[in-house]
């Protein structure tokens, strides 16, 4: 399934996550984890203009032989300085897609206008897709109705299965549009044995969790990425990392085969727990 795995670069650009004590990635590492990553036969690489330094960073590393999809920057800018900046992505990266990086920017006055002049740079080659960055609040299946795009990014995990159990996913994949799952391991919340104090109340469902996995003789590493990556309607799932340790387990624990349970069982139903916004 190593496949259907993307390599997420915020932590490339800026410390990101509450599981993160390593802060930013050194250049250095990232480029051994790009290494990693390619040698691992890993292809897909997310990035973003507002992920710090990421994109600047990738452009002085060798990323030959990676997709590379990125994201515009807030349309608060100006449409001709969102437009600006997707054509330096493009430049710079060789950006192979683009996406909306607020679904908020598409529904304000401005937003026909955003997506006309994305089109526009999809119908010139400037890139070859062109899709939008949603959560599961910005209803993505009416959004990808008015919108039509190649590709939709959002949040979907073996603990956040909202968009699996309404029909999101069945809906968008079955129009034909690239899904790129994110979060997968919702910051680390399976693996973190102290949770942040807005988090405290799902520690007994987290433990749950963990030990039916165990019991099943999967750990929740190997269980987080292959549920989502083992689902048809992902094309890729995206995984961050602040070092050539962490993608080596994470490429250990995707060959793992994956047991036949009832997946929908750990499942959360709290929306503070699964918006990491609110933590």
């Amino acid at each position: 399934m190593l496949e259907k795995l993307g390599l997420g670069t915020v932590q490339f650009g800026q410390p990101y996550g509450i599981s993160n004590t390593r802060g930013q990635v050194s250049p250095k590492e990232t480029a051994a984890i790009l290494a990693g990553a390619k040698n691992a036969g890993i292809r897909l690489l997310d990035t973003a203009a507002n992920y710090g330094e990421a994109e600047a960073v990738l452009a002085k590393l060798d990323t030959t032989g990676f997709r590379i999809v990125s994201k515009t920057i807030g349309l608060k800018h100006g449409l001709n300085q969102v437009i600006m900046r997707v054509r330096q992505s493009a430049d710079l990266l060789k950006a192979d897609t683009i996406l909306v990086h607020a679904a908020a920017d598409l529904l304000g006055p401005d937003g026909d206008a955003l997506w006309a002049a994305l089109r526009r740079l999809r119908d010139d080659g400037v890139v070859r897709k062109i899709g939008i960055s949603v959560y599961v609040a910005d209803d993505p299946a009416a959004l990808a109705a008015r919108f039509r795009p190649d590709v939709v990014q959002l949040p979907f995990s073996l603990l956040d299965q909202r968009l699996l159990a309404d029909g999101t996913l069945a809906r968008l994949a079955e129009s034909g549009i690239e899904i790129h799952a994110r979060s997968l391991f919702l910051q680390g919340l399976l693996f973190l044995n102290t949770l942040p104090e807005k988090l405290r109340h799902a520690g007994p469902r987290l433990r749950e969790i963990q030990a039916h996995l165990e019991d099943a003789g999967t750990m929740p590493l190997a269980a987080a990425l292959g549920f989502v990556l083992s689902r048809p309607e992902i094309a890729f799932g995206l995984v961050g990392v602040t070092s050539t340790a962490e993608l080596n387990e994470i490429i250990d624990a995707a060959k793992k085969p994956l047991p036949a349970l009832d997946w929908a069982q750990f499942a959360l139903d709290d929306d503070v727990t699964l918006t990491p916004s609110l933590w």
